[in-house]
């Protein structure tokens, strides 16, 4: 007959020393705070970034603290503000740049100062010629006028309708609160400080724009942002309202102030909370200094 006891025994104990290997040597945890923070930086501080898809002129500027307009100017952008992925921006004016763009000006008024010459030697010869010569040129003169001047009139009253419907006010008239909830971070001028405020609440509050304008922005391509929406009120302010669960607008949809454009989330971070801010010129500022006194 066998005796099963040693080998019982034996598996017994070496169980019992597999279990206390694995408890002096538990798995790898990551730290979820640690892990988010990795994603806090988002400011561009490069001087040249290349396009990547998802971006758009305002979310870059956005992230490098930049006026829009700015960056577009730099790059010949024109009015639409087009770009692609692939494409390199640069974010600051080169000192290439800046020299030509002066000696240009020094040619531009050369070139002007002889303009005046010419003009001044062509009236003289038109002084000088025949009465019937100067009649005719007049006449032609007046009709190329009156041509010119029917052709606008024709196409002025579209180009009125279509830069009305595509201009914003020239400053923002009212800001109201974009949530409600407690007041959980502040703002901070420092290069690595909060650029808005934090208002903490529930994951699906409401989240309403603070002024009138228009979504150039609705997506999560900025990283520490989560879901982002960014609204343009006039060619200074720019608003931006991150961390959002659920985004209800599209972009270049125009908004209302008080319309509810997003739901409050966690995305980018790790709490329930709604960070604001306001732009101008690019440029973070307290948005206490602007919303209503509570």
């Amino acid at each position: 007959m066998l005796n099963w006891g040693l080998p019982i025994n034996l598996c017994l104990a070496l169980l019992l020393v597999g279990c206390s290997f694995q408890a002096n040597h538990p798995a790898p945890v990551e730290s979820l705070s640690r892990k988010q923070a990795k994603h806090h930086q988002s400011q561009i501080k490069a001087e040249v970034y290349k396009v990547k898809k998802g971006d758009t002129l305002y979310s870059i500027s956005f992230a490098a603290g930049k006026d829009f307009t700015e960056i577009a100017k730099i790059n010949q952008l024109d009015k639409s503000y087009t770009i692609y992925p692939g494409q390199v921006l640069r974010l600051t004016e080169s000192p290439i740049a800046k020299s030509s763009q002066a000696t240009s000006s020094t040619a531009k008024v050369s070139r002007t100062n002889g303009s005046v010459e010419v003009k001044a030697v062509e009236n003289q010869r038109y002084a000088s010629s025949s009465p019937q010569s100067a009649a005719s040129d007049t006449s032609t003169k007046k009709t190329l006028d009156q041509k010119a001047k029917s052709e606008y009139s024709a196409t002025s009253s579209q180009q009125i309708v279509n830069r009305e419907a595509s201009t914003l006010p020239v400053d923002v008239s009212q800001w109201q609160w974009p949530a409600r909830g407690k007041l959980v971070g502040a703002y901070s001028a420092n290069e690595q400080g909060n650029k808005g405020i934090k208002i903490a609440g529930q994951r699906g509050d409401i989240i309403k724009a603070a002024a009138d304008g228009r979504v150039v922005y609705a997506g999560n391509a900025l990283r520490g942002y989560g879901n982002l929406v960014i609204i343009k009120h006039s060619e200074d302010y720019l608003s931006a309202y991150a961390h959002a669960d659920q985004i209800l607008v599209e972009e270049k949809q125009n908004v209302l102030v008080g319309q509810t454009i997003a739901k409050m989330g966690s995305t980018g971070t790790n709490q329930v909370m709604l960070r604001f801010e306001i732009r101008y010129h690019g440029q973070s500022v307290n948005p206490l200094n602007y919303l209503p006194k509570q």
